[in-house]
This record gives C-alpha cells, structure tokens and sequence, in this order.
C-alpha cells in the first residue's frame, strides 16, 4: 500500500449521531459549573468563552488563503445540545443544591435553569478516607472488596448506556494521596487480580477508570491522582480502544508557567528560582491541606519547569532552579484562587532581574471549559480509527498540568507547542495537510 492510501481519511471517522453521556466522578464545584454553564450556552444566556472547541479556529491551507473555519466546523465534534451529563459524589443533593454549595456561579444565573439542575441527582460514589483524608461522604457505595465496588460502576455505566448512544467519563473527584507504582498496577491480570484482594495500591479513581475501559469508554483525569498513567489501565485502554489521557488540569498558576517559561527559554533567559504560593477555599484547597494529598499535586506542579526548560540541555541558564510549590488553604476565598509568583531570573552578563505575577483567578471558571473540550475531544478520538486504538492521546497535552505519553516519550509542556500538535492532529485525522510554518514568501 502506498503511503497516500493508508492516510487517515475524514470519512473513516464515525459520526457524532445521537447523545452523548457525560459521566463525572466527583459532582462538585468543577463538574456543577460545567454543567451550569453547558445549559447556559444551550439557552443562548451566555457564550462559551474559554472553549477551544466552541470558539477556537483552525487554519487550513496556505496563510494567504484565509481559511480558518471554526474547529466544531472542521471537525466532527458532537453537538452541545447533544450532551447528556450523570455522575457521583459523595454528598447529598441534586446539582442545583451542589452549585450553590459551591458558590461559583451567581445565584441569579443559577436560578434560570434551576429546574434543570435539579433534575440531575448524583449516585452514591465510591469512596475510601485512607485517599482522601479531609473528607467525609455521606452516600457512598458498598460492597465486599473492590471488584464489587468497580462493577457496581460498571452496572451504573450499563443503565447509563440505555439512556445514551456513545460515552465518555471526566474524573473530577478530590485529588487523592501519593501513590507510587506497585506490582499490582503493572499488568491488567495483576491489577484485577488486586480488586480481588483489596489491594491498597488500588484507589476509588483507579475503580472508576477500570470500569470505564472496561465498557470501552475514554477516560480522562481532572485531578494529578495515579489513576490510568499505569502500565495496568493503559493495556486495558489499548485492548478495549477506549482513550485515556494526561492528567491534572491546568488553570491557574501551571497555566502561566507554560506561558513565561517557554518564553525565558526562547530568548536564553536564565532562571535561579521560581516561588509559587496558593491561596483558596474551595473544597479543592481543604482537601489539599492534607500533605498526603498536596504531595500528590506537588509532584504534578513540580515537573513543568524542568520539561520546559531542559537543564541538562542548558546547564549555564538552570543547572540550579530553586522551585518551590506552596497552596494554602483559606476559606473566606472560596473558589476564587490567587496565584502568587515571585521569578528570580538573570541576563546578560549574569544580571538579575525579577518578575511578579498576582493571577486573581476563578478556579472552577477556568476548569470549566477545558473539562468540556477534554469530553468532546476523547468522544472523537474514540470515534477516530487512527486514535482509538493509541492508548494515550498525547495531542491532548494542552489541556493537563501532567501531559501523558507513550512509554519512552518526554511530555511536552510548551503550551504553544502542544496548541500546533493538537490542531495539526485535527488537521491530520481530517485529511488536511498540517501546518509546518515552511511556507515560500509567496504562500
């Protein structure tokens, strides 16, 4: 076969026919706002600011061409008013009461599409404190080891199923404590064997995403838990065809790292430290108080410098970065995060310079709209027969403070560089040719 004919083809891609079901782990103030702001946009009372998939363009073509149609449509993308949404948590109440718990939202906006949030009820979630110590649920699942647990999920997904035509699940549940990889996460027999045997290296996230692959349904992680970046859940992913990605979404602080340091890096800039504080309120920043759980988000925010900025490469501009990562619990901030950074970086010469960022951000503002593009984006991979079958969808880097990879790959963090592989992917599975920058001076 030539290389022409085996070329993915636009027409190899499965329509975004009928509904799809949105499963979340994890109803809280991510998942609420997400929710909130999906039926917003469907009653034409707000717009979908922040969405690559809804407001984003791609260039086809030559630049003199002019031709840069939006991305949903370019590409298959399903439809918003074709979204359906259920999930589980630990609390009480339908998504109404859970939106006000989480004060996000305005109260006035809330109330116009009340009736909708009240119609959507989370189920009883699985559970465990030794993960997340910070938290006590109230209606949460049980069962006699942890493979009665997962397919407990299993039968939730299947009565789901019914209701839906095709499927995708977005963890957003509470960021869970370190785990290193053990024998158990090492083969898919090893890790089923451990459902069995209530292995304590297998976590609530992990039950989840094995059910999910198990039903053939792309899984992506919202918080930097070891949940499918193990060698386990990634045969399963690979063997059932259902996507799974990185992990951790990136908002606020890692967001303007991957903005700065890919920019230092360009002009040569050297770097002696970066001092990154936190403040918030939210339930996000309760559960992180917890050391367990912060270790695990530190290690997701300690990694993107050195991948940007590749010390060993350069060792006269950051041989010697000193990094420090803090998040503060403090409740009168709510959901409204402040961002603190302090970068000490030199020039020519070796002269010092200072830069100060004061990011006043919305926490479940900026999660919002990359939890939607994330759900959109694995529905088409899954879709996509040059995808599927992938395991990991490194083009969707873009969207996590923790990039996965295919064994043996290095992430990229490069915020600009992830946006040209992701919209070069688009490019590619659609027939298009990408987008290399090589163009004459006539193009």
């Amino acid at each position: 076969m030539t290389e022409a004919s085996t070329a993915p083809k636009a027409a190899d891609i499965q329509p975004a026919a009928g509904k799809l079901g949105i499963m979340i782990p994890g109803m809280g103030a991510v998942a609420t706002t997400l929710i909130a702001g999906v039926e917003a946009i469907r009653r034409g009372l707000a717009k979908p600011i922040g969405s690559m998939t809804q407001m984003g363009t791609i260039r086809l073509g030559k630049r003199s061409d002019d031709n840069q149609p939006l991305i949903r449509d370019f590409a298959p993308i399903a439809a918003l008013d074709d979204l359906v949404f259920t999930g589980w948590d630990i609390f009480g109440g339908n998504l109404y009461e859970a939106a006000r718990t989480a004060n996000v939202l305005d109260r006035d906006q809330l109330e116009e599409i009340r009736p909708f949030l009240e119609s959507i009820e989370p189920m009883p979630a699985v559970f465990d404190q030794h993960y997340v110590k910070r938290l006590t649920g109230t209606r949460i699942k049980t069962g006699k080891n942890k493979c009665d647990l997962a397919n407990q999920i299993r039968n939730d997904i299947a009565e789901f199923k019914t209701r839906t035509d095709r499927q995708v699940m977005l963890w957003c549940g509470s960021t869970e404590i370190f785990l290193e990889q053990t024998a158990v996460h090492q083969t898919l027999a090893a890790f089923e064997k451990g459902l069995v045997d209530d292995d304590p290296g297998i976590s609530p996230s992990m039950l989840y995403a094995w059910a999910c692959l198990k039903e053939g349904i792309p899984f992506a992680n919202g918080a930097p838990n070891l949940t499918v970046d193990i060698p386990a859940l990634r045969e399963l992913s690979k063997l059932t065809g259902a996507p799974i990605c990185g992990k951790d979404f990136k908002t606020g602080q890692t967001f303007i790292k991957t903005v700065l340091a890919p920019a230092f890096k360009t002009r040569y800039l050297g770097l002696s430290g970066w001092y990154s504080t936190n403040i918030l309120g939210n339930r996000d920043g309760e559960v992180l108080d917890d050391p367990e759980s912060f270790k695990t988000k530190e290690e997701s925010k300690l990694g993107v410098l050195e991948y940007i900025l590749q010390p060993d490469k350069h060792p006269d501009l950051y041989k010697d970065i000193f990094h420090k990562v803090r998040i503060n619990y403090y409740p009168p901030r709510g959901d409204n995060k402040e961002g603190w950074d302090n970068i000490d970086i030199f020039g020519w010469l070796g002269y010092p310079m200072q830069l100060k960022v004061d990011f006043l951000c919305r926490d479940s503002i900026l999660a919002a709209p990359l939890a939607l593009d994330l759900c959109l984006y694995m529905d088409l991979a899954a879709r996509t027969p040059s995808l599927s079958h992938l395991g990991v969808q490194e083009w969707l880097s873009f969207y996590f403070k923790a990039p996965d990879t295919a064994p043996g790959n290095i992430p990229e963090h490069d915020l600009f560089i992830q946006s040209m592989k992701l919209k070069n992917t688009l490019r590619h599975i659609m027939g298009e040719d990408l987008v290399t920058h090589l163009e004459t001076p006539n193009d």
